[in-house]
């Protein structure tokens, strides 16, 4: 018989964590998906990936780090954790429909570049923004993740449909995280 429900979870030190009311600019939005990145490697609960989204106040709505081993699911990303978060709290799939009372624009910080997947959820999830710290190519060099497919002009893409992209935020920090991770010989996926 097939299973009949879906669960993912958070790792249980995010209950504890020093969340700040409000993160007023992009590096500090960027700055909160790093530090769930590190400490998602640093306790061992996952990969090196942390998200985070913000309401147009800076009000954080849902957080994500990578679950994938853990919970047994490759769907289990940071951004779509941090999505699924966010939206269940909301009580709505889009989370820049104004039915989910939401002050725009809604924005998704990420620690790195998303892949495929969550790339292609980005557009469905309701963002106005995203904001990257690294980049495909440092994911891939560092950690020899495959990210897989995107569009050539994925930024274009994204913007086509009204998602503004900032790359390179706290681009060196991030790839730190990244870093660790690869010298520990951790997992590909």
């Amino acid at each position: 018989m097939p299973h009949a429900e879906v669960r993912l979870s958070l790792p249980h030190w995010v209950q504890s964590f020093a969340f700040a009311p409000c993160y007023p600019d992009a590096e500090a939005q960027v700055a909160l998906a790093i530090a769930l990145a590190e400490r998602n490697l640093a306790e061992g609960t996952g990969g090196p990936f942390g998200a985070a989204l913000f309401d147009g106040a800076g009000r954080l709505l849902g957080v994500g780090v990578n679950r994938v081993l853990p919970e047994h699911c490759s769907a289990a990303h940071a951004e779509m954790m941090a999505f699924m978060t966010a939206q269940q709290r909301l009580g709505g799939c889009r989370l820049n429909d104004p039915a989910t009372g939401v002050t725009a624009p809604v924005t998704l910080a990420t620690s790195a570049q998303p892949c495929c997947m969550c790339y292609g959820a980005s557009f469905w999830a309701g963002l106005d923004r995203m904001l990257i710290g690294a980049r495909a190519e440092d994911v891939m060099r560092l950690t020899e993740f495959d990210e897989g497919p995107l569009p050539a002009d994925w930024v274009g893409e994204l913007e086509r449909r009204g998602i503004v992209v900032r790359r390179d935020l706290l681009r060196e920090r991030a790839c730190a995280v990244l870093r660790r991770y690869g010298e520990q010989g951790g997992p590909r996926y």
